[in-house]
């Protein structure tokens, strides 16, 4: 392996797609800047890159995919937005483009978006992950050394399901879990500031909770968000993530 790109490199990840992981990802992102922090967000979800959309950046031209990957000494810059900066396969690829790289691929893929990308000093590095345990997931782990990973979550029997068969994945590799992040957890009325709860609680025992991972947070439903490119208006509650992600970092190095 190379040289970390960051002082610390941190896997966002999802048992199952549906839960915000990436919508999530870019907002914790985008609090741990606030916090004064240097701030990298890499979208390696290579077969659904939706972080570009989500900052109003996407390229039309199409690209040939096999000069992507094979093309020695290139090196790729960054897209600084709300001063976070973002590297994902969407901005070398066209919007509508799918990517058609066959697995033996995906290695090299990842390694031009850790390797290959002028990071420059982070003080973190968020890798937004595809979701479930799949061939990426996995070779993620040989490209990069990850200091840890937060768990995305739904508030539904199912999301949790899934979340723990990731858990499993991540502590079978050795993965350190820094907590996790239930996502739509609620809504807020926006009439009388009231919480409407939109689905159905999910039993303690069958939550991932009850594997022991700390709650980083819980994020309140934010209808603005239907608005693929917006902001969320949940500031507050991702800054009280962003901290905990923060404190929970710095405990592993003091261990």
């Amino acid at each position: 392996m190379t040289p970390e790109p960051a002082r610390f490199v941190v896997a966002v990840g999802s048992g199952k797609g549906g839960v915000g992981k990436s919508t999530v990802s870019l907002h914790i992102a985008l609090a741990l800047a606030r916090k004064g922090l240097a701030v990298g967000l890499l979208d390696a979800d290579l077969y659904g890159p939706d972080i570009p959309l989500m900052v109003n950046l996407t390229r039309q031209e199409r690209a040939r995919q096999w000069e992507l990957w094979r093309q020695d000494g290139i090196r790729h810059e960054p897209v600084e937005r709300h001063g976070i900066r973002i590297m994902s396969v969407g901005f070398l690829l066209g919007e509508r483009q799918a990517l058609t790289m066959a697995a033996p691929l995906l290695t090299a893929a990842l390694k031009q978006l850790v390797e290959n990308v002028e990071w420059g000093g982070l003080d973190v590095l968020l890798i937004d992950t595809p979701p479930g345990t799949a061939d990426l997931q996995q070779q993620l782990l040989g490209v990069v050394s990850l200091d840890g990973a937060i768990v995305i979550v739904g508030p539904q029997d199912v999301a949790h399901l899934d979340a723990r068969k990731y858990l499993d994945f991540l502590r079978d590799a050795g993965v350190a879990v820094l907590g996790g992040v239930e996502n739509m957890s609620d809504l807020i009325c926006p009439h009388c500031g009231g919480r409407v709860e939109v689905f159905p609680g999910v039993a303690e025992e069958r939550s991932i909770w009850s594997e022991g991972v700390a709650v980083l947070g819980r994020i309140p439903l934010d209808p603005g968000l239907a608005a693929t490119s917006a902001l969320s208006t949940q500031s507050d509650a991702f800054a009280a993530v962003a901290e905990r992600v923060i404190d929970a970092l710095e405990h592993r190095v003091a261990a």
